[in-house]
Protein backbone atom coordinates (compact mmCIF):
# COMPACT_ATOMS: atom_id res chain seq x y z
CA UNK A 1 0.00 0.00 0.00
CA UNK A 2 1.31 3.43 -0.97
CA UNK A 3 0.17 6.32 1.21
CA UNK A 4 -0.37 9.77 -0.26
CA UNK A 5 -1.06 12.45 2.34
CA UNK A 6 -2.26 15.99 1.87
CA UNK A 7 -1.67 18.28 4.82
CA UNK A 8 -4.04 20.94 6.08
CA UNK A 9 -6.37 21.93 8.89
CA UNK A 10 -9.89 20.53 9.22
CA UNK A 11 -13.02 22.65 9.26
CA UNK A 12 -14.69 25.25 7.09
CA UNK A 13 -12.73 28.05 8.74
CA UNK A 14 -9.54 26.81 7.06
CA UNK A 15 -10.90 25.85 3.63
CA UNK A 16 -8.93 27.30 0.70
CA UNK A 17 -6.25 28.82 2.97
CA UNK A 18 -2.56 28.70 2.06
CA UNK A 19 -1.95 26.11 4.78
CA UNK A 20 -4.47 23.76 3.15
CA UNK A 21 -2.65 23.36 -0.17
CA UNK A 22 -2.03 19.69 0.61
CA UNK A 23 -5.75 19.06 1.12
CA UNK A 24 -6.54 20.85 -2.15
CA UNK A 25 -4.00 18.85 -4.19
CA UNK A 26 -5.17 15.58 -2.62
CA UNK A 27 -8.78 16.43 -3.50
CA UNK A 28 -7.77 16.91 -7.15
CA UNK A 29 -6.04 13.51 -7.14
CA UNK A 30 -9.01 11.83 -5.46
CA UNK A 31 -11.46 13.34 -7.96
CA UNK A 32 -9.31 12.32 -10.93
CA UNK A 33 -9.32 8.66 -9.81
CA UNK A 34 -12.79 8.67 -8.25
CA UNK A 35 -11.52 7.84 -4.77
CA UNK A 36 -13.82 9.02 -2.00
CA UNK A 37 -11.79 10.40 0.91
CA UNK A 38 -14.56 10.12 3.48
CA UNK A 39 -13.69 7.15 5.71
CA UNK A 40 -12.72 8.16 9.25
CA UNK A 41 -9.62 6.22 10.25
CA UNK A 42 -6.19 7.09 11.72
CA UNK A 43 -7.64 10.41 13.00
CA UNK A 44 -7.98 11.30 9.32
CA UNK A 45 -10.28 11.24 6.35
CA UNK A 46 -9.13 8.40 4.12
CA UNK A 47 -9.96 6.65 0.90
CA UNK A 48 -8.43 3.64 -0.82
CA UNK A 49 -8.25 2.97 -4.52
CA UNK A 50 -6.05 2.14 -7.48
CA UNK A 51 -3.92 4.69 -9.34
CA UNK A 52 -2.06 3.44 -12.42
CA UNK A 53 -2.22 -0.12 -11.10
CA UNK A 54 -0.93 0.81 -7.63
CA UNK A 55 -3.06 0.36 -4.50
CA UNK A 56 -3.14 3.63 -2.56
CA UNK A 57 -4.44 5.17 0.63
CA UNK A 58 -5.26 8.86 0.26
CA UNK A 59 -5.23 10.55 3.65
CA UNK A 60 -6.10 13.98 5.02
CA UNK A 61 -5.08 14.15 8.71
CA UNK A 62 -7.74 15.77 10.86
CA UNK A 63 -5.37 16.33 13.79
CA UNK A 64 -4.64 19.93 12.73
CA UNK A 65 -1.39 20.69 10.95
CA UNK A 66 0.97 20.67 13.92
CA UNK A 67 0.04 17.07 14.85
CA UNK A 68 -0.03 15.61 11.32
CA UNK A 69 2.69 13.12 12.25
CA UNK A 70 0.40 11.32 14.70
CA UNK A 71 -2.06 10.42 11.95
CA UNK A 72 0.61 9.42 9.43
CA UNK A 73 2.44 7.35 12.04
CA UNK A 74 -0.76 5.39 12.71
CA UNK A 75 -1.41 4.82 8.99
CA UNK A 76 2.17 3.74 8.26
CA UNK A 77 2.15 1.37 11.24
CA UNK A 78 -1.20 -0.18 10.24
CA UNK A 79 -0.04 -0.89 6.67
CA UNK A 80 3.56 -1.68 7.70
CA UNK A 81 4.60 1.02 5.24
CA UNK A 82 8.22 2.06 4.92
CA UNK A 83 8.08 5.88 4.70
CA UNK A 84 11.13 6.04 2.40
CA UNK A 85 9.43 3.75 -0.10
CA UNK A 86 5.69 4.08 0.52
CA UNK A 87 4.85 7.64 1.65
CA UNK A 88 4.26 10.84 -0.35
CA UNK A 89 3.33 14.06 1.50
CA UNK A 90 1.92 17.19 -0.21
CA UNK A 91 2.01 20.48 1.69
CA UNK A 92 2.36 24.26 1.50
CA UNK A 93 5.70 26.06 1.43
CA UNK A 94 6.14 29.82 1.99
CA UNK A 95 9.69 29.66 0.64
CA UNK A 96 8.50 28.96 -2.91
CA UNK A 97 6.74 31.35 -5.26
CA UNK A 98 2.96 30.84 -5.52
CA UNK A 99 2.25 27.80 -7.66
CA UNK A 100 5.84 26.58 -7.83
CA UNK A 101 6.45 22.91 -6.95
CA UNK A 102 9.51 21.35 -5.35
CA UNK A 103 9.75 17.58 -5.01
CA UNK A 104 12.30 15.99 -2.70
CA UNK A 105 13.01 12.44 -1.54
CA UNK A 106 14.19 13.56 1.90
CA UNK A 107 15.10 16.64 3.89
CA UNK A 108 14.46 18.71 6.96
CA UNK A 109 11.15 20.25 7.96
CA UNK A 110 12.30 23.66 6.74
CA UNK A 111 10.40 25.37 9.57
CA UNK A 112 7.05 23.73 8.64
CA UNK A 113 5.35 22.50 11.82
CA UNK A 114 3.38 19.76 10.07
CA UNK A 115 6.59 18.36 8.63
CA UNK A 116 8.33 18.65 12.01
CA UNK A 117 5.58 16.50 13.50
CA UNK A 118 5.82 13.90 10.72
CA UNK A 119 9.61 13.64 10.95
CA UNK A 120 9.43 13.32 14.73
CA UNK A 121 6.68 10.67 14.73
CA UNK A 122 8.13 8.60 11.86
CA UNK A 123 11.69 8.94 13.10
CA UNK A 124 13.02 9.72 9.63
CA UNK A 125 13.43 12.56 7.13
CA UNK A 126 13.41 10.06 4.27
CA UNK A 127 10.05 10.17 2.54
CA UNK A 128 8.85 11.81 -0.65
CA UNK A 129 7.39 15.26 -0.37
CA UNK A 130 5.74 17.63 -2.81
CA UNK A 131 6.04 21.23 -1.63
CA UNK A 132 3.51 23.66 -3.10
CA UNK A 133 4.58 27.28 -3.12
CA UNK A 134 2.38 29.90 -1.48
CA UNK A 135 4.81 32.82 -1.52
CA UNK A 136 6.49 34.47 1.44
CA UNK A 137 4.53 36.86 3.65
CA UNK A 138 5.26 40.57 3.32
CA UNK A 139 7.32 42.10 6.12
CA UNK A 140 4.22 43.53 7.81
CA UNK A 141 2.52 40.10 8.08
CA UNK A 142 2.78 37.58 10.88
CA UNK A 143 3.59 34.19 9.35
CA UNK A 144 0.61 32.51 11.04
CA UNK A 145 -1.77 35.10 9.57
CA UNK A 146 -0.23 34.54 6.13
CA UNK A 147 -0.53 30.75 6.08
CA UNK A 148 -4.07 30.87 7.48
CA UNK A 149 -5.04 33.53 4.96
CA UNK A 150 -6.62 33.07 1.54
CA UNK A 151 -5.05 33.54 -1.86
CA UNK A 152 -5.92 36.78 -3.63
CA UNK A 153 -8.06 36.46 -6.73
CA UNK A 154 -5.00 37.13 -8.90
CA UNK A 155 -3.35 33.90 -7.65
CA UNK A 156 -6.32 31.52 -7.55
CA UNK A 157 -6.01 30.21 -11.11
CA UNK A 158 -2.27 29.79 -10.60
CA UNK A 159 -2.92 27.71 -7.48
CA UNK A 160 -5.61 25.62 -9.19
CA UNK A 161 -3.02 24.74 -11.83
CA UNK A 162 -0.46 24.00 -9.09
CA UNK A 163 -2.84 21.56 -7.37
CA UNK A 164 -3.35 19.78 -10.68
CA UNK A 165 0.43 19.55 -11.27
CA UNK A 166 1.01 18.36 -7.69
CA UNK A 167 -1.61 15.63 -8.09
CA UNK A 168 0.01 14.50 -11.36
CA UNK A 169 3.43 14.51 -9.68
CA UNK A 170 2.08 12.31 -6.86
CA UNK A 171 0.66 9.92 -9.46
CA UNK A 172 3.98 9.81 -11.31
CA UNK A 173 5.93 9.14 -8.10
CA UNK A 174 3.99 5.89 -7.72
CA UNK A 175 5.51 4.34 -10.84
CA UNK A 176 8.55 6.42 -11.85
CA UNK A 177 11.86 7.24 -10.19
CA UNK A 178 11.95 10.25 -7.92
CA UNK A 179 14.82 11.72 -9.98
CA UNK A 180 12.76 11.58 -13.17
CA UNK A 181 9.72 13.16 -11.53
CA UNK A 182 11.87 15.87 -9.90
CA UNK A 183 13.45 16.79 -13.22
CA UNK A 184 10.00 17.20 -14.75
CA UNK A 185 8.20 19.12 -12.01
CA UNK A 186 10.92 21.10 -10.21
CA UNK A 187 11.40 23.54 -13.08
CA UNK A 188 10.81 27.17 -12.21
CA UNK A 189 7.56 28.62 -13.49
CA UNK A 190 7.53 32.29 -14.43
CA UNK A 191 4.47 34.23 -13.28
CA UNK A 192 4.83 36.96 -15.90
Amino acid sequence: MKIIAGLGNPGRKYEKTRHNCGFEALDVLADRYRIQVTQEKFRSLCGTGIIDGVRVLLIKPQTFMNLSGEALHDACAWYQADPARDLIVMYDDINLEPGQLRIRAKGSAGGHNGMKSIIKMLGTEEFLRIRIGTGHPPDDYMQVDWVLGHFPLSERLLMTEAYDRASRAARDLLTESADKVMSEYNRYISHD
